[in-house]
């Protein structure tokens, strides 16, 4: 009986120390895209982004008329000419076609490409400021606050933006 009083006595001490080393637990939250949103790098990067997308869809519908001229043209034409230089006509027009195609599809590659390289620095600098203010004022976890349903606890991003200078 003395065994099981010790017993039960040592579980709720070491429960209720847990539970008191779990209270100390400090957590914080931080919307990082917000964050991110408000840098002024991500600003120029989206502005650089935009850029080079007006450039392409440029270049492209200049490809679409070109193509749309051609196909018209080959109308147009196509009952004066031989069956054979129509077969070649049409291969030349799904042959443009296909490269249109392709220099959409390289396009979007590269502006993915292109936006991971620009990003990646940003998100970095951002993550490095929430560490450290986080650590600086003692939290052991900082939670993005997107995928909250309570978010009573400490928000950073204050500080966060202090650290950045924004």
């Amino acid at each position: 009986m003395k065994k099981i009083k010790s017993l039960f006595l040592a579980t709720v001490i070491f429960l209720g120390v847990t539970n008191f080393a779990n209270a100390q637990t400090k957590i914080a939250h931080i919307d990082t895209q917000a964050l991110v949103e408000a840098m002024p790098e991500m600003k120029a990067a989206q502005s650089q982004l935009e850029k080079l997308q007006r450039t392409y869809d440029t270049e492209i519908r200049t490809l679409v008329k070109e193509f749309e001229t051609k196909i018209k043209q080959y109308e147009v034409e196509a009952e004066s000419k031989t069956a054979e230089e129509n077969g070649k006509r049409a291969e030349e027009v799904q042959g443009m076609q296909a490269n249109i195609n392709a220099y959409r599809q390289g396009a979007m590659e590269d502006l993915q490409k292109k936006q991971e390289t620009l990003y990646a620095p940003i998100l970095d600098k951002a993550r490095a400021a929430v560490k450290k203010v986080g650590r600086a004022q003692g939290f052991q976890y900082i939670l993005d606050s997107n995928g909250l349903l309570l978010a009573d606890g400490k928000d950073l991003i204050v500080e966060v933006k202090k650290e950045l200078g924004i």
